[in-house]
């Protein structure tokens, strides 16, 4: 996924907000955004019969967020740190509006396996 900075831009998270810091995290991978929600700490992308599949290791209710106002260049930098294809992962690099889509809940086919969870981990 490459950087469309005039596409719709997305975060999840498992709290209620208006607003989100410089540093946070935003993808234009609704899914991915959606994953995020459930606050994981590994997440695990891949593909099944040409569709691509999230698994992860979040346990917890969310939100998902739509960013509520234009991303211009400098707003936004690639992820330093992430395990993810290029432009799938975005940090701010300033204070952003959000508007709320609505509530997400961790999709009983997503949870990786305690086993999945420590060798990817390893990695």
């Amino acid at each position: 996924m490459e950087w469309r900075h005039r596409g719709t831009w997305y975060h999840g998270s498992p709290f209620v907000l208006a607003t989100i810091r410089p540093g946070s995290t935003i993808t234009q991978d609704r899914r991915l955004a959606e994953v995020f929600s459930h606050k994981p700490t590994v997440v695990s992308i891949g593909s099944h019969e040409g569709r691509e599949t999230m698994h992860h290791d979040g346990t917890l209710a969310g939100f998902l967020y739509r960013i509520a106002e234009k991303i211009r260049p400098g707003d936004v930098h690639p992820h330093p740190r992430t395990s993810m294809e290029p432009g799938k992962e975005w940090l701010t690099s300033r204070e952003l509006k959000l508007k709320l889509i609505g509530p997400t809940e961790v999709d009983p086919a997503e949870p990786l396996t305690e086993t999945e969870r420590e060798e990817l981990r390893k990695r």
